[in-house]
């Protein structure tokens, strides 16, 4: 690997409530590269993700984005991560487009959303209230708040959750053009057959 390492995790241990999970984990990623973090439910695949985000305390060892470590990022720092959890953060008396509005105002982004909205199956639903849609629909809003925030690293948690076969190829594609683009992921997945592709670095839990 003769790229700097841009995400990197140092003898990180991995809690949830009072049992430490993980101990130790250490791996580094470069601009470009896609980690997936696999393992049964309740390896902690989720509490590694918050604690790269910087969501969760990293009680022992480090995690630096750009050599600084994640809880001491200064607000255009943070602005390059965006982490999608099991919840799709959605604000449901919002109407879709109402909703990456909001998103595209925090991240200072253009507030175009025709192709977003057309590749996801949503622009019918633009002006429909989160709390109408579908599990698949709302999935489907969330990745593409995810779209609008223009983050360098995405922190994903199980993103194909609750989607069509069409909506799954999507995701996988966006991921492909990321990566090609330099950006970098992190991934937890029950599906690492489908996600993987060459030179993917995969944490085992």
């Amino acid at each position: 690997m003769n790229q700097p390492a841009v995400l990197e995790a140092r003898d990180v241990d991995v809690w949830r409530g009072d049992r430490c999970l993980v101990r130790g984990l250490s791996f580094a990623l470069p601009a470009g590269q896609m980690a997936l973090v696999v393992g049964p439910n309740g390896a902690g695949k989720t509490s590694l993700l918050r604690i790269l985000a910087g969501l969760a305390p990293c009680v022992a060892g480090r995690v630096t984005w750009n050599s600084v470590a994640v809880q001491d990022l200064p607000p255009e720092g943070r602005g390059e991560i965006v982490y999608r959890g099991h919840l799709d953060a959605l604000k449901k008396d919002l109407t879709v487009e109402e909703n990456l509005a909001f998103c595209a105002t925090l991240r200072r982004q253009p507030q175009v959303f025709g192709a977003l909205l057309a590749a996801l199956g949503l622009h019918e639903l633009k002006d429909r209230q989160v709390r109408f849609l579908s599990a698949g629909q709302r999935r489907r809003t969330g990745l593409a708040c995810m779209r609008v925030a223009a983050a360098r690293l995405w922190l994903l948690d199980e993103p194909l959750t609750n989607l069509d076969a069409a909506g799954r190829a999507t995701v996988i594609g966006w991921l492909e053009e990321h990566l090609q683009g330099g950006g970098l992921a992190v991934v937890a997945t029950h599906e690492p057959g489908e996600l993987g592709r060459p030179g993917t670095l995969v944490v085992e839990l």
